[in-house]
């Protein structure tokens, strides 16, 4: 789906929502009322200090305002652009930024839902579909922390070793089931039924929290870490 299919899937009521380059912006409408911040990077483009900036500046733009209306924002990208400019201009720090910047919007109020339709990876995909409180994806979606090529390289494990534990794993393996598997991804959502009715239901809810490691947990993805961090928890407490 493009984007433009799938922003007439979401808002039947309409929306006003633009794209300048690779990012959107703009606002929608729901069937019951109510306003939803659209934005997003599209178009599998590789973002970097510059389109970091300007969206962490409608982040926080948006998150003050008292209105509480949720942000939308639908992902097809590739990794962060490691060009020497970007790099030399602080890649690492900007892309921090819009994390906190979707942090800071979601602690003032306003949900964040992250609709990944594409493809995204390493940082573009922590600072972006990750920072959000939710994160859904459409099938066909090809989310990667992080290659097993490039992990290869970082952890100096022969990649043949990594394509064997990738088969079993899913922490080891990009790509939408393994995220999914991990609880990275809440849901995928059928594009052959309105995004509507998916959309009004997750907005329905009462928000979870981080559930990422319960529902890896739960799915077999990530058995662990929800353990250990509830145990970490515990020891904490008991001597704080």
């Amino acid at each position: 789906m493009t984007p433009a299919d799938i922003l007439t899937s979401l808002f039947p009521a309409g929306h006003d929502v633009t794209t300048s380059g690779a990012l959107l912006r703009g606002t929608a409408h729901l069937d019951g009322g109510g306003v939803v911040h659209v934005l997003g990077i599209v178009d599998g483009a590789f973002p970097g200090v510059d389109e970091a900036v300007e969206v962490a500046g409608d982040v926080l733009a948006i998150a003050a305002r008292d209105d509480a209306s949720p942000i939308l924002f639908l992902l097809d990208s590739g990794s962060q652009r490691m060009s020497r400019r970007d790099e030399l201009l602080g890649l690492s720090e900007t892309l921090a930024h819009l994390a906190k910047a979707l942090h800071d919007a979601s602690h003032s109020g306003h949900r964040t839902i992250a609709l990944l339709y594409g493809g995204t990876a390493a940082g573009a995909f922590i600072a972006t579909a990750l920072a959000c409180d939710t994160l859904v994806a459409l099938p066909g979606a090809h989310p990667a922390v992080m290659d097993l090529p490039s992990m290869a390289r970082v952890t100096k494990l022969p990649l043949a070793v990594l394509e064997a534990k990738a088969e079993t794993t899913p922490v080891f393996a990009p790509g939408l089931d393994n995220i999914v598997a991990t609880g990275g991804i809440v849901a995928v959502w059928d594009p052959n039924q309105p995004l509507a009715g998916s959309f009004t239901a997750l907005l329905a809810a009462p928000p979870a929290g981080d559930s990422r490691a319960t529902l890896g947990a739960e799915r077999g993805g990530r058995p662990k870490a929800a353990a250990i961090a509830a145990e970490v928890e515990r020891l904490a407490l008991a001597h704080g």
